[in-house]
Order: C-alpha cells, then structure tokens, then sequence
C-alpha cells in the first residue's frame, strides 16, 4: 500500500481558521449541467449522465470549473466526487472504477490548485463525499458494513489522488455519516496520518434530515468524532437556514 502524505493536519486546519475565514468554491453539478454535455462527453450512453466519469473523459472541464472557482478567490475547492461510492457509480456499471474515479478526481483538483499557491497562501482541495442514493434509517437495502467499505473505496481514492480533507456533505442519516467517518479513522488509522474532516448536514423545509433528526441530535450523535467543522449546506435556502445555524452555533 502506498504511503499517504496529508499536506494539512486538523491542527494546521484550526490555525488557519483562526487566522482568517477560508473560502469554499460553489456548485459543481449545475455548473456541469450548463456547459451542454452529449453523450460523447460521457464516454458513451451507457455513462450519460454521470458527472463523476467527467473527471475521467472531460478533466479539462472539470479542471476548468476549478480553475475559474480559484481564480475569484476560493481557497478550498470540492472534488467532482459527490456520488463517488461504488453504490452510486453501480448505476452506470462503474463500480470497479470507483478508486481510480475518486484518485483522478482529487488529482483533477490539485493540479487545478497548484498554479495558485503562493508563499502565503496554500489552496486546498476538499474530497467531496456524498450521502449515497440510500439512507440505512429508511431504505435499508444495505447494511452498515456494507456502506462502511463503500466509502473506504472512495476516501482511499481521495486521499491517494491528493485531497488534503475529506468533506461528507448533504448529509442526511447520522448513520451513514458515522459509516463513513469510520471509514476514514480506519484510513487514517492504518497510514498514521490525520486529515481535517468536515461534515456538512441537509436540514428540510419540516426542521429536520430526512432521516428526523433535529440539528440538536446531529451534532450530539457525531461530536465525539473529532471533527474539524460541522455545518450546513443548501436545501431550504438561507432564510429558512438562519434558525437552525444559530442552534448550531450557540
């Protein structure tokens, strides 16, 4: 197994933190969406539609996506990796690939980021993890260990390809978040390093998850796990968001 080297430990991670706000890019989906992709793009029919394979087929399009978010100042960018599993790649027959789908990826990322470092200033690329198309408190259809080794394919990938954080986002089943930060501190664990980890949560319109879990109970259910940040990402908009970060906040 190749050694992995994280260019930024959690302690690192707070120290820039403290020092100034870091600034994430913004959507990768939409901004895909509207670039007018065939099936060509894709690598066939078979593939249309997985935005995931465009870091395979199209690197330069994504590459570019960064690029333009580094330009107007992001100092973090987001792998093109939200449905990176071998569960969600499954449904475009591309589960085998999901470790050199997520290496490609986060390697897309840091070649994108490296022109923009400077002596004083480090560009950083997060490894996008997305909460799978299963949640194992509703649709079952998977267990937890199952979801467990999904996601240590993917994380494995992320972090052999360059992503200096691993960021589980639109989060929305405590269990499979804790799934895939096991799978992380195994990772971790087993190459001895220690890489910030984030978690960003989806509160409904109804002032839960999808799964019923109040912003209260996610952060209870995952503040033993030495997280870095905890937080919140679109779903209602930002009105109906205020409430919910002000709880998570206090």
């Amino acid at each position: 197994m190749s050694e992995l080297i994280p260019r930024l430990s959690k302690k690192e991670f707070y120290e820039l933190l403290s020092e100034r706000i870091l600034v994430f890019d913004g959507a990768m989906g939409t901004t895909i969406q509207n670039a007018g992709l065939t099936a060509e793009d894709f690598g066939g029919e078979t593939y249309e539609g997985c935005l995931e394979q465009l870091v395979v087929t199209r690197p330069d399009l994504i590459g570019g996506i960064h690029s333009a978010y580094l330009e107007v100042g992001a100092d973090i960018i987001e792998t093109n990796t939200l449905g990176g599993t071998p569960l969600v790649l499954g449904e475009f027959d591309l589960s085998e690939h999901a470790f050199e789908i997520n290496r490609a990826a986060a390697s897309v990322a840091r070649e994108a980021a490296a022109p923009f470092d400077t002596a004083d200033r480090t560009r950083y690329v997060a490894g996008s993890i997305g909460p799978t198309t299963r949640s194992l408190s509703l649709t079952g259809g998977l267990t937890f260990d199952e979801l467990i080794e999904n996601y240590t394919v993917q994380i494995r990938g992320l972090l052999t390809g360059g992503a200096d954080i691993l960021l589980l986002e639109t989060s929305q089943d405590t269990l499979n978040v804790k799934a895939g930060l096991i799978a992380a501190s195994r990772i971790m664990t087993e190459h001895g390093i220690e890489v910030p980890l984030m978690v960003s949560c989806t509160i409904e319109s109804m002032g839960t998850t999808l799964a019923g879990q109040s912003i209260e109970s996610v952060f209870t259910s995952l503040e033993h796990a030495g997280l870095s940040t905890i937080g919140l990402n679109c779903a209602t908009g930002p009105d109906l968001m205020t409430d919910h970060v002000r709880v998570l906040s206090g």
